[in-house]
């Protein structure tokens, strides 16, 4: 198992220089928190206080003499960054390509065609976005299912708006007991600290976090059926095969992963092969299509490095920011003073099994006003001595934590803007009791159902 390792540490917390890369850093992060209003990309802020923090810690690391432990360290973190970009990259472009191909757009039109309840479409589609969102992306999977509840419910705001709700906190869950299905999940399982199987057992307590709060909301629905037929749209040639490539990819990457002890962007990697040699077939055909139609066509030849180009390089890019950021704190070392305030000083009462729960389950509420990532991060880089079963919950809160808000995560923050103000931060506010209620429960019930997993230190 490798572990997380910090080669500079200035222990210069209250010098001038560590002063102003935090005011940077805090000043960076308004401007992200500010995004919907400004119209500012979230990369551009982060970026820059990342150029900004580092100088300040070259400066630093001059004067003490340890420029060189200062480039170890800041490479240590470009290469944490580099991983998660090319993981995430595939991951995307698979997305793309099966958005192209009309995957989801088939799904879509299938399930607006079947004339179900409002009722059993709010069922539906939190079920699918719960069981897409391990896969796919949590905001890709929340616009796919907004999409559904858009064409089914143009008459119905209230039923828009309490759908959204229910998809946000489905996607979010479902994204934690799955590797691939958060970025604090990824982050983890890249690091070594957690295998691939071990997300599972927090299966159960994710169900418990998505169902408790849509049981809640079931009773406000309407229970008469929409009106409005939909037009079936079926997937294009290879959409079908670019799902199971997808399915393939990871379980290449799982197999490399665990068999091998390789790093799973090598895995992911191979598995962009899959698509590049998969794609050089759908062009060729599609271009042997053009030239033998008899009429002008729609079909445009299938090009790997359009739906590479349309990944969201914005987010990509805010990661590499963030990382860097919260590694040039570390090195100065406040990530010292917080993982002692919150995981020795927090739980000094109590057993030492659950020493770090009340911690845990704080990231978890502050995610839903901090993005979780830098957040996990930095929980990640104090790498605190802690169970297996306390590395669950911190993933299990972090991945869940930002649904208690519509700005918490991406899907919600996605959905507000999809939604033509059906979905709004008052409507998903008025029903963050449920959610806080799902919240506690799952944690209770991982608690309960892992107890033994508390007792084994990662």
């Amino acid at each position: 198992m490798s572990t997380i390792t910090l080669p500079l540490d200035l222990h210069m917390t209250s010098s001038t220089l560590g002063i102003f890369s935090l005011v940077v850093f805090f000043l960076a992060y308004a401007l992200v928190v500010s995004e919907e209003f400004i119209s500012l990309r979230k990369s551009k802020p982060v970026i820059f206080a990342a150029g900004i923090i580092w100088l300040l810690v070259a400066i630093a690391a001059k004067s003490l003499g340890m420029s060189e432990q200062a480039a170890l360290t800041v490479k240590h973190n470009i290469l944490d960054y580099a991983e998660l970009l090319l993981f995430l990259l595939v991951a995307m472009t698979y997305v793309n390509a099966m958005e192209e191909r009309n995957v989801f757009e088939s799904l879509r039109g299938w399930l607006v065609r079947k004339h179900f309840s409002y009722r059993a479409l709010f069922w539906i589609t939190g079920i699918l976005a719960f069981f897409i969102s391990p896969f796919a992306d949590n905001m890709t999977t929340a616009l796919i299912m907004c999409a559904i509840i858009m064409a089914v419910g143009e008459n119905q705001p209230k039923f828009i708006a309490v759908s959204c709700i229910n998809i946000v906190v489905a996607a979010n869950a479902g994204g934690a007991f799955c590797p691939f299905g958060d970025i604090t999940t990824l982050m983890v399982w890249q690091k070594g600290i957690l295998g691939f199987g071990d997300f599972f057992h927090i299966f159960v307590p994710s169900v418990v976090n998505f169902v408790i709060p849509a049981v809640c909301m079931h009773f406000a629905l309407p229970k008469d059926m929409p009106s409005q037929a939909g037009k079936f749209v079926g997937p294009l040639d290879g959409g079908i095969i670019i799902v199971l490539l997808f399915l393939l990819t990871i379980m290449t990457t799982v197999c490399f992963q665990h068999f091998f002890s390789l790093p799973p962007v090598i895995g992911m990697m191979t598995g962009l092969a899959y698509l590049q040699f998969f794609g050089y077939y759908i062009k060729i055909k599609d271009s042997r299509k053009q030239e033998t139609a008899f009429e002008d066509t729609d079909t445009v030849p299938f090009d790997i490095f359009q739906n590479i180009s349309r990944v969201e390089w914005d987010t990509l890019l805010f990661f590499y920011g963030v990382i860097l950021c919260v590694g040039g704190l570390a090195a100065f070392g406040y990530l010292d003073i917080v993982s002692h305030t919150l995981y020795e000083k927090w739980g000094a009462g109590l057993s030492t099994i659950h020493q770090q729960t009340p911690a845990n389950v704080v990231i978890g509420i502050l995610s839903a006003i901090i993005d979780n990532i830098p957040l996990m991060f930095a929980v990640l880089t104090m790498s605190p001595a802690m169970s297996e079963g306390q590395w669950l919950l911190v993933t299990l809160t972090a991945g869940v934590g930002g649904s208690l808000l519509s700005i918490g995560s991406a899907a919600g923050v996605a959905l507000m803007g999809q939604s033509k103000g059906y979905y709004t931060f008052f409507s998903h506010l008025k029903w963050s009791w449920a959610i806080l209620l799902g919240y506690f429960a799952s944690i209770a019930t991982h608690i309960w159902i892992n107890s033994s997993l508390f007792e084994v230190i990662k």
